[in-house]
């Protein structure tokens, strides 16, 4: 009888081929950087896709470019691996920490890289707290911290792509957290004018903007307003924004997070009760959001904003 061939006979080794031809662009790079043969690579990938049963990459003198099949395939791989490695950080933390059969890793004895997509500001001034009190408690976790630009899929997208185990992402809407993914709200932030320090007229200012500053929180109070222009800057980020209005330039709506340590040229003007505001949240994959480092920084960016 013949043996039918299934994607669960895919192994850990040909899931890191296929992650690596995915990031490399070409079946060269990636064995360059596995160290392997690009034979066997070719070969590697060759036969994932017979398991498979679709093209995942469409080979090119460019390289490799991966195909709808593939880039899914990417993501799931790369969570998977994700998976399997935490398996290993919390069984080790769990024979360190003596826990014992079915007791599960002592939170001060798991070790490992935990890896955390967060837009600017929130790295900037949501996240140190955080990570300070996570090394006090955590010592074995070591963060790896990537800003991504809250714009498109942003950094839930990082986490559904499995490029990240934790997201700090702005949540809005009628879906607060994103389709398959694990999360919740960790503060509302308001937004403020901020303008240049004694200005007579802020109003008066022209708008200096970014193309993060627009969702779903704020798109509602920006139409009931007649006294804001059409944006005459655009800048890069908030920083910039803050930079701008500083050196008295224009006006801002900005939130709370951005306006973390403003300098004194600028002053930051209440827009009362009706003003828009911001929810930020965690957001993380489910087989990873209950993992005892997820845990940890979630905790703690708790106990950093009480």
């Amino acid at each position: 009888m013949s043996r039918t061939t299934t994607p669960a006979d895919l192994a850990p080794h040909e899931l890191r081929i296929l992650v690596a031809v995915d990031r490399e662009r070409g079946f060269s790079a990636a064995a360059q950087a596995l160290g392997l043969t690009q034979s066997a690579v070719s070969h590697s990938i060759r036969g994932t896709e017979r398991k498979v049963g679709a093209v995942l990459f469409e080979r090119g003198r460019k390289g490799a470019t991966p195909t709808p099949a593939g880039a899914a395939a990417a993501a799931h791989a790369r969570r998977v691996l994700r998976l399997l490695d935490t398996l290993v950080a919390e069984a080790r933390g769990a024979a360190r920490g003596d826990g014992g059969a079915g007791g599960g890793a002592t939170a001060s004895a798991v070790e490992g890289t935990l890896r955390i997509a967060a837009f600017r500001s929130a790295a900037l001034h949501l996240l140190p707290a955080a990570l300070e009190r996570l090394a006090a408690s955590h010592p074995g976790i070591r963060p790896e911290v990537r800003v991504v630009r809250e714009l498109g899929a942003g950094t839930a997208g990082e986490v559904a792509e499995g490029r990240a185990d934790v997201g700090i992402a702005t949540l809005g809407g009628t879906s607060p957290v994103p389709a398959g993914l694990i999360g919740d709200v960790l503060l509302e932030e308001p937004y403020a004018l901020v303008h240049p320090a004694g200005h007579p007229d802020p109003r008066s200012l022209p708008l200096v903007d970014w193309h993060e500053n627009c969702g779903s929180y704020t798109r509602e109070w920006w139409r009931r307003q007649d006294w804001i222009p059409s944006a005459t800057v655009l800048t890069e980020d908030d920083g910039a924004v803050l930079s701008m209005v500083s050196n008295g330039h224009g006006m801002a709506i900005m939130p709370a997070l951005s306006l973390t340590g403003a300098p004194d040229t600028v002053e930051i003007t209440d827009l009362g009760t009706a003003r828009p505001t911001r929810s930020v949240g965690y957001v993380a994959t489910p087989e990873l959001a209950f993992s005892v480092a997820v845990r940890a920084l979630i905790r703690e960016l708790r106990a950093a904003r009480a």
